[in-house]
């Protein structure tokens, strides 16, 4: 059963959303009181465009990592052809060489679009989200939707890798500082570190994105002492989490030039979405989509 506003679009390399909105922060929804929808409508989708940051951070194409934005939506419901409610999670990838990020208020004022309109089937509403927010972001936007006999089945787990949580360190810097970090001495080395203290704040509220962060290399051995110092140093910066990560890959990268890097966080959810950026030039797949305690 299709509604009246909506115009099929499965081909995920659809044309773009119609511009509702120019990409200007000041005109995006998050940071503003709104209306939440019931009935479906993609125009709720804000992008906002990736290369601004780049091109702070010297990037451009090709770019020198792979990567992923792991989104999990918590709170998904739609009506089936007879008015019964439906609930499921979802699971998207947006390719990190797409063009676009999508505002994560705008992509939760979309998913509450869904709560009064009648569908078919979740397979129609899989083809629906991806359609949607391919044509947002820019590139092919992988969609996976959880039923609800499946929840038990979810995993939960820490990233893995050494902690420097504990390293005895004194701090007082909390605005990012490459300068901060250090390669120890030593022979090239292939491990993994981690720290739960990632915080940063989103660039238009204010509001607190508290993160685990995994750091993965070989090369030159990385002062675990300086490299905790400088994960903290982000405490009082705003930035995207996915402009973050990309951040904190590019300064690694510049400081001590390892052979393999892979830095991937996982950030707390707000509003029913968690986004776990994922940045690597090592060649791997993807990260299973495990989320951790906190999350």
């Amino acid at each position: 059963m299709e509604s009246e506003a909506f115009r099929p679009a499965y081909n995920v390399r659809a044309e773009p959303l119609p511009e509702r909105h120019p990409m200007s922060l000041s005109n995006a929804p998050l940071g503003h009181s709104v209306a939440y929808p019931s009935r479906y409508d993609p125009g709720l989708l804000f992008p906002i465009a990736r290369a601004h940051n780049r091109a702070s951070l010297n990037l451009s194409a090709p770019l020198p990592f792979a990567g992923v934005d792991i989104w999990n939506a918590y709170e998904l419901s739609w009506l089936d052809p007879r008015g019964k409610p439906q609930v499921a999670m979802a699971t998207f990838t947006v390719p990190a060489d797409s063009p676009n990020i999508i505002e994560s208020k705008s992509f939760k004022l979309y998913l509450n679009s869904y709560n009064q309109t009648r569908l078919d089937g979740p397979e129609l509403l899989r083809e629906r989200l991806a359609a949607d927010l391919s044509a947002a972001a820019g590139g092919a936007v992988g969609v996976e939707l959880i039923r609800p006999a499946e929840f038990g089945r979810l995993a939960m787990a820490e990233l893995d890798g050494q902690y420097v949580d504990d390293l005895d360190v004194e701090i007082d810097t909390y605005t990012p500082d490459a300068g901060l970090l250090r390669c120890a001495a030593g022979p090239a080395v292939s491990e993994t570190l981690a720290s739960r203290l990632l915080k940063s704040n989103c660039p238009v509220t204010g509001q607190p994105d508290w993160a685990s962060v995994q750091i993965r290399y070989r090369g030159q051995p990385l002062d675990r002492a300086a490299l905790l110092r400088y994960l903290v140093s982000f405490r009082d910066h705003a930035e995207f989490h996915e402009h973050c990560v990309e951040r904190i890959y590019t300064d690694i990268m510049a400081a001590c030039r390892p052979e393999q890097l892979t830095v991937y966080a996982r950030y707390t959810r707000r509003g029913g979405l968690d986004i776990n950026p994922w940045r690597s030039n090592a060649g791997a797949p993807p990260p299973a989509d495990v989320r951790t305690a906190r999350q």
